[in-house]
C-alpha cells in the first residue's frame, strides 16, 4: 500500500509506525509464520486469525497498552511491532517496550529507527518519562537494538517472566527522557 503522510504517527527516512489495526490481521499473521524461526525462543507474536485479533484487541482497546506497528514507507509492508505494555501514568509515566522484526525486514537497521521513532512518540505525545526493555541474556539482537538506542542496562532479574515454558532470567534497560541519544 502506497505511503501517505497522514497514515503515519511518525517517519523516518525508511519506515512510519501507525497504531494496530484489525483489518492488518493476514498480512501480520503471515509475517509471524515466515518469522518463527527468527522469533524463537523469545517471541511468539499470533499466528492465527483468531490470536491475532485478541491481542491487536488488547493494544488497540486497553489504556495501559500502545502497539505500533513498523511499516516501510517504501510500500507500506509491515516490517515490524513495537508494543508499549503496562503503562502507568501519575507520578511513575512509564511503560514497558516489545518489539519484534519480521524475518523479510531484519537485520537491515529497519528497527532501530523504529524504536527510535516509538520513543519520540512516548516521549512527546505520550508524554512518557521512562521505557523500560526486559531482554533475555542470549538474546543478542534486542539487547544490541535497546543499547544503541541509548538504553542503560540497570541490572539482572533471575526468572523474571514466563516465555516459552519456563521462567526465564532478564536483562533489565531503560531510558528516560532527559537520556534520549537515538535519533
Amino acid at each position: 500500500m502506497p505511503h501517505t503522510a497522514s497514515r503515519y504517527l511518525a517517519e523516518g527516512p525508511r519506515v512510519g509506525i501507525r497504531h494496530f489495526a484489525y483489518e492488518d490481521g493476514p498480512e501480520f499473521t503471515a509475517r509471524a509464520r515466515e518469522s518463527k524461526d527468527l522469533h524463537h525462543p523469545w517471541l511468539f507474536p499470533p499466528v492465527t486469525a483468531d490470536a491475532y485479533t485478541a491481542y491487536a484487541g488488547r493494544l488497540i482497546e486497553d489504556p495501559s497498552k500502545a502497539g505500533f506497528l513498523v511499516c516501510t514507507l517504501e510500500d507500506g509492508a509491515v516490517a515490524g511491532f513495537v508494543n508499549i505494555n503496562n503503562i502507568v501514568e501519575g507520578g511513575f509515566q512509564c511503560g514497558a517496550l516489545g518489539y519484534g522484526a519480521f524475518a523479510h525486514a531484519a537485520g537491515r537497521g529497519l528497527m532501530r529507527e523504529a524504536l527510535d521513532l516509538v520513543v519520540g512518540h512516548a516521549f512527546g505525545p505520550m508524554r512518557l518519562h521512562r521505557l523500560e526493555i526486559n531482554a533475555q541474556p542470549g538474546n543478542d539482537a534486542s539487547i544490541a537494538l535497546a543499547r544503541g538506542c541509548g538504553f542503560r542496562r540497570e541490572g539482572f532479574s533471575p526468572k523474571m517472566l514466563h516465555v516459552d515454558g519456563e521462567w526465564r532470567d532478564h536483562e533489565r534497560w531503560a531510558i528516560t527522557a532527559e537520556m534520549r541519544t537515538c535519533s
